[in-house]
Parts: C-alpha cells; sequence; structure tokens
C-alpha cells in the first residue's frame, strides 16, 4: 500500500478500533515509501507489448482482439454458444419433415467423441469428453437455429478447443500450444463438424471477437508497466522483502521498542509477513498479541519461504498469541493453526466480496474490528 492509500487505510482502521474500544493509541508503520518494490531503471527489464513498444501499444491489434476472444473462450468455453443462442428467432417455421437443424450437429459431435482424443492431441487429452458435453448442451439448439452450418461448426470447434485448452490450465498442465497450433485444431474439428476448409485464413472470427474482442480487450490492462506496478504489494514487494527484508524487521522493531506496552501488532497481508517474521527473529516482550489478516506468512512457512523461520520448526515460545483472520474467498489468505497447533487462533470472516475484492474488505467489516477488540490485552 502505497500513499495516499496508506493514510487512508490507517484512519480507518483506527477509526474501526476506537470506536469499539476507548484509550488506544494506534501506531501506524508505513514501510512501502522506503523498503518497498520500485522500478528503479524506469522499466528497461520490461520486453515490449505486441504491437508496440514497453511504452506505447498500437490500438487495434488483432491478435491482441484475438487473445482476448480467447479469454474468455478459457474462462467459458460456452460463451459463445450462449451470445449465439441469445440471438435465435422467438418464433421458427420449418418445412414439415425437416430436420432441426441441431440435430447433425449432434450427431458429428457424437462422431467426433467416438473417435476419442486424437483429432485435438496437440491441445493435450480430453477431446471425447467436451464434444460429448457440448452434443448434450442445452443452447445448442438455438444456437443452431441462429447460425449458419458453417458458422456453426466453427463454433463448436472453437469451443471444444477452449474446453480442452481450459481443463489443461485448470490442471496446471506444464505444456499448452500456442495459437497457430491451436487455430490448425481448429480448422480441422470444425471441418470435422461441416464447415468448409477455410484456406489459409487465420485467427478467431467468432461472436466472442465482435463482442469481447471489441469491449473486453479494451477492458484488458495492455500497458504492462502499470500492470507491473500495480502488482508491487502482492508480488514485487514481497520478492523484495523476502530478499532483503532485514532494514524492514529492524526498522519495525525499533518503533516498538519505544512504545509502551502492551503493544499489539496488526499486519494486512505482507504487513502480516512482516509482523510475524520480527516477531519470530528474536523477542519483542512489549508485543502481546499478533493480528494478521489476508495475509501468506503461514503459506510461507510450510513452503520454506519464511526466513526467520522454516518448516518444521516450531513457533519459537517468545512470539506471542496470535489472531490469524482469513476469507475463504481470499486467495492470499492462509491457516496456520494445522501448523502451530495451540499457538494460532484462525478466525474466518466473510466479506461477501470474489477474489481479489475479497483480499481489500477486511478493514470495512465489523467483524473484523469485533473479533481483534475481543482479544485485545
Amino acid at each position: 500500500m502505497r500513499e495516499p492509500g496508506f493514510s487512508k487505510l490507517a484512519g480507518r482502521v483506527a477509526a474501526g478500533l476506537t470506536a469499539l474500544r476507548e484509550g488506544l493509541r494506534i501506531v501506524p508503520y508505513y514501510w512501502g515509501g522506503t523498503h518497498g518494490a520500485t522500478l528503479a531503471a524506469d522499466g528497461l527489464s520490461l520486453p515490449a507489448e505486441p504491437g508496440g513498444t514497453a511504452r506505447g501499444v498500437a490500438e487495434g491489434d488483432p491478435d491482441d482482439a484475438s487473445a482476448a476472444a480467447w479469454a474468455a473462450l478459457y474462462a467459458d468455453p460456452y460463451a459463445e454458444l450462449v451470445l449465439a443462442a441469445a440471438g435465435a428467432p422467438q418464433v421458427i417455421e420449418r418445412p414439415p419433415g425437416s430436420l432441426p437443424p441441431d440435430q447433425l450437429i449432434r450427431a458429428r459431435l457424437a462422431s467426433l467423441a467416438a473417435g476419442g482424443d486424437a483429432p485435438a492431441v496437440e491441445l493435450g487429452p480430453g477431446l471425447a469428453r467436451a464434444a460429448t458435453d457440448l452434443a448434450a448442451h442445452p443452447l445448442l439448439a438455438p444456437a443452431a437455429d441462429a447460425l449458419a452450418p458453417d458458422d456453426l461448426a466453427a463454433l463448436a470447434g472453437r469451443s471444444l478447443a477452449a474446453r480442452v485448452i481450459a481443463d489443461a490450465l485448470d490442471s496446471d498442465a506444464p505444456l499448452v500450444p500456442v495459437g497457430d497450433s491451436r487455430d490448425a485444431v481448429v480448422d480441422r474439428l470444425a471441418v470435422a463438424l461441416g464447415a468448409q476448409p477455410r484456406g489459409t485464413e487465420r485467427g478467431v472470427r467468432s461472436l466472442v471477437l465482435r463482442v469481447a474482442g471489441s469491449a473486453a480487450s479494451r477492458a484488458v490492462v495492455r500497458r504492462r508497466r502499470a500492470l507491473t506496478e500495480a502488482a508491487h504489494p502482492a508480488a514485487a514487494d514481497i520478492l523484495r522483502y523476502l530478499s532483503r527484508g532485514a532494514a524492514v524487521r529492524a526498522e519495525l522493531r525499533h518503533l516498538v521498542t519505544g512504545l509502551e506496552p502492551p503493544v499489539t501488532l496488526v499486519g494486512h497481508s505482507l504487513g502480516g509477513i512482516i509482523a510475524l517474521d520480527t516477531l519470530v527473529s528474536a523477542p519483542l516482550p512489549q508485543v502481546r498479541l499478533l493480528v494478521t489478516a489476508g495475509s501468506q506468512g503461514p503459506f510461507l512457512y510450510e513452503s520454506g519461504s519464511l526466513p526467520s523461520l522454516e518448516h518444521p520448526a516450531p513457533l519459537p515460545s517468545h512470539v506471542p498469541d496470535w489472531l490469524n483472520l482469513y476469507d475463504s474467498r481470499d486467495l492470499l489468505s492462509y491457516l496456520g493453526g494445522g501448523l502451530f497447533p495451540g499457538r494460532v487462533t484462525d478466525v474466518a470472516v466473510d466479506s461477501r466480496q470474489p477474489f481479489p475484492a475479497s483480499h481489500s474488505a477486511y478493514w470495512t467489516n465489523p467483524e473484523v474490528y469485533r473479533h481483534i477488540v475481543d482479544r485485545l490485552p
């Protein structure tokens, strides 16, 4: 957290605590200004953006728009199917004896599934399952009513490829195909599902491209410098602390030594790591309670990355009581009770926010302040 945000946060925390208990003195420790990560060489380490440089990007890059469309499909392989179905006519009159247009694509999907995963072997396993699931999808019928057979076959091919790659990403597969391989498989699947060969035409031409590519691609952060700087609290600051954290701990220790006990250290995210690491390193008798919220200290300890303590070494006896607040929707919060039995109290709080908003919602949650004040010495 950088200024002016840090002062606003510190003021909110002070107000939340003193509203429940009078006489508290809140002493903020702003370490980010001195010890936080910066791009010291003005971003010279950043590669050039596609279609431009590290400091400028060509607008309207078709590859960038295609990547945005595929990102939407990896998140939901049926996203394009939903958009197509939404455009289907409300009432459809068919000649007597004619077959619904989805019947043929379902039969071809069933035939594709029967052949196994070979037609998409470059993408990884799962094609047969993906084809079976798409054939049974309830929106396939309205999508078939809305699209020409060639377009429907191409849509189905993209959906199948996206499903296989999404499954590979979910399983943390070590190899993910490049776009050229993916597009070649999509063309192959589309032809198998009834589309005419597209010749030399490349790329994804889809409803997702027209909708997500024109809107979502603008919403995607395209300037890597801004993304890198925005990620400092979660990435570069942690890396800098883990490699050069002694000065931060020494400064915090000096601050606490000058305070009148009993002292409670309250740390959010990386602040909780710093507080824990400082307390583990050497006794600070003024501190009677450690409070962490949305913090990665337990994870760093278990993974062997906490500088002051390596698993399975126990928590030193001089570390005070530890209240660890976490939100199950906050993917940057971790549990300490199982790692340090009897030494850590893990307490769940619920912001009703998705991640990453859940990681920043602790200090507007009245539950958090009540839990802290109830434990203050």
